[in-house]
């Protein structure tokens, strides 16, 4: 078990005698608290993410492109919209990220000509899905309800 998961339940059980049963507990607990490892991540070189990243062709090159060039995290890169990319100013507008908070950050001058032509062929799916009455995307909170059309614009 995870030395957080460990002491969240001492914690939760600490709770639970003082502020739910009133017992307070006299003597001090003489219980060993878990402690995190002290281990640091492995982290790829930047020779072995190139190698990596050039074993890889299409769209999943792309994302993990997105997610080593930008510093993106896996469900930012999949939720980035169109008009998220700035192509003029090199930027990326992450929305809602890590805290629900916005963020920029930067665009790689090597990912544009790849972003562009992605975005080309995704246009094209989709007109070719809102012809056949398919082709809508997924909006946030109630901006369905609000918008009924907006999904299919």
């Amino acid at each position: 078990m995870a030395a957080s998961t460990q002491n969240q339940a001492f914690n939760a059980l600490l709770f639970l005698y003082k502020s739910v049963l009133g017992i307070q507990l006299d003597e001090k607990i003489q219980a060993i608290r878990a402690k995190r490892p002290d281990h640091l991540p492995t982290v790829l070189t930047q020779d072995e993410a190139r190698v990596v990243i050039e074993t890889m062709y299409g769209t999943p090159k792309l994302l993990v492109q997105l997610l080593y060039g930008c510093g993106l995290r896996l469900m930012e890169s999949l939720q980035l919209r169109a008009k998220d990319l700035d192509f003029g100013s090199n930027q990326i507008l992450i929305r809602d990220a890590k805290g629900m908070k916005d963020r920029i950050t930067m665009l790689p001058a090597s990912l544009k000509n790849d972003l562009q032509q992605q975005l080309t062929q995704t246009r094209a799916i989709h007109e070719a899905d809102l012809g056949k009455g398919c082709g809508r995307v997924a909006l946030p909170y109630a901006l369905a309800r609000k918008y009924p059309n907006l999904s299919r614009e």
